[in-house]
């Protein structure tokens, strides 16, 4: 019998390859939506504070955080399979022991662990990275972008119906989303890094340590800069994300129903950029403009969003702000990963992800307390300076402002 971790692909054409990791992808953040509406009233079983709620985001981003460049660089020496296949089996045990938690503190062990197995988005990007011509990899970035937003279009809303029959109901089926997305990967997926391209040299205490594996990762000068601009740019998107509920409701009196169609509409949008305009949009401008242009429309879009007196305009500047995010962030991607090896991209994933796992943690707490203390206007207007600061940098660097992608 042939090992299941070797390669696998001759069978399989690169279009095939990209189209069964987004389908992995999908299926992992499918049953990840259908859990985000159900934390917060399984919290409230045993505690009904809002601290409460928000720990355990803290939880989970902790959790991704401490593990991500590990299991990049994990996937760098292993293959890509493997890491998929210990993240959905993860993601499965989380989500079976939240619906079964008899108290708080082990809700949030099942969100520390659910985030310590959250590697498949990172995984999905460096294979997409190992089967993808540079010239196109900002395209199949966007179709990754295209599967997880389908995923959050539909699993909130998936699991808010589930909620109806039991509030255990959706860990069940989500958990059932986690294994047969193991399956598909044990059985269906090929492997994309062949064992010539992996990684050679033993692994060091080094790579446990999610701090250094940034400090190595900043320590390149083809990755310094767009890093930064990774990092002010998730700061941004996480602090306008986990209060915008907030905002909706404290200024426009919002319901539940309203909201969860206020964030389909921005997922539709996100589709639509990352699946169908960001391909035209490569062919005609180089990827550096597209960046700047994407956190251009992301500044005016937070700028409304501080000052806007009605839902029409805040639905206005929402879509800004959801177009340029759709322009920016595959474009990023695509332009870091052509600053390192083919046997570092799971190391520059799970850097990355670290990043974003950093901003996941301080960011929503930084504009709850601005927006608590100083206006409903301030965390948006906090996003839009750490966007155009980023912006700044980008035109004002002139490696960057000179490169022909």
């Amino acid at each position: 019998m042939s090992n299941p971790f070797e390669v696998n692909s001759a069978r399989w054409s690169d279009r095939s390859r990209l189209l069964f990791i987004c389908l992995v992808v999908f299926l992992d953040f499918l049953a990840t939506g259908i859990l985000i509406p159900l934390i917060p009233p399984l919290v409230r079983q045993f505690n009904n504070q809002a601290f409460a709620v928000g720990l355990t985001f803290t939880a989970f981003a902790i959790g991704q955080f401490t593990v991500s460049p590990l299991l990049g660089d994990l996937s760098d020496r292993y293959g890509r399979r493997p890491i998929l296949l210990i993240s959905t089996l993860g993601g499965m045990i989380a989500s079976l022991l939240l619906g079964v938690a008899p108290t708080i503190e082990l809700v949030l062990v099942s969100r520390f662990l659910d985030g310590l197995t959250r590697g498949n988005l990172l995984v999905g990007q460096a294979y997409i990275a190992d089967i993808t011509p540079r010239q196109h990899r900002a395209k199949n970035f966007g179709l990754l972008g295209v599967a997880l937003g389908l995923a959050f279009i539909l699993g909130p809303g998936l699991g808010g119906g589930l909620s109806r029959i039991s509030l255990q109901a959706p860990t069940i089926v989500a958990g059932g989303l986690y294994l047969v997305t193991a399956l598909l990967v044990w059985f269906g997926l090929p492997e994309s890094l062949s064992i010539v391209q992996r990684r050679k040299e033993p692994l060091q205490w080094v790579n446990l340590n999610p701090v250094m594996q940034i400090v190595k990762a900043f320590q390149r000068s083809s990755l310094k800069l767009l890093l930064i601009v990774t990092f002010l740019l998730n700061f941004a998107e996480n602090g306008l994300r986990s209060n915008l509920q907030v905002l909706t409701a404290q200024r426009f009196e919002l319901s539940i129903v309203q909201n969860a169609i206020l964030f389909s509409y921005l997922g539709v949008i996100s589709v639509l950029m990352q699946g169908i305009a960001i391909r035209p949009l490569l062919k005609r401008v180089a990827e550096r403009k597209l960046i700047v242009v994407g956190l251009g429309l992301m500044v005016l879009g937070y700028s409304g969003v501080a000052i806007a007196p009605s839902i029409g305009l805040l639905y206005g500047a929402l879509t800004f702000n959801s177009v340029g995010f759709g322009i920016a962030s595959p474009t990023l991607l695509s332009r870091l990963s052509k600053g390192v090896s083919e046997q570092e991209q799971g190391f520059l994933m799970g850097a990355i992800q670290a990043i974003a796992s950093l901003t996941l943690i301080l960011s929503p707490a930084i504009a709850g307390l601005k927006f608590d203390r100083i206006s409903t206007g301030a965390p948006y207007w906090m996003g839009a300076i750490l966007l155009s600061i980023a912006a700044l940098m980008l035109v004002r660097n002139s490696r960057f402002a000179k490169s022909n992608s």
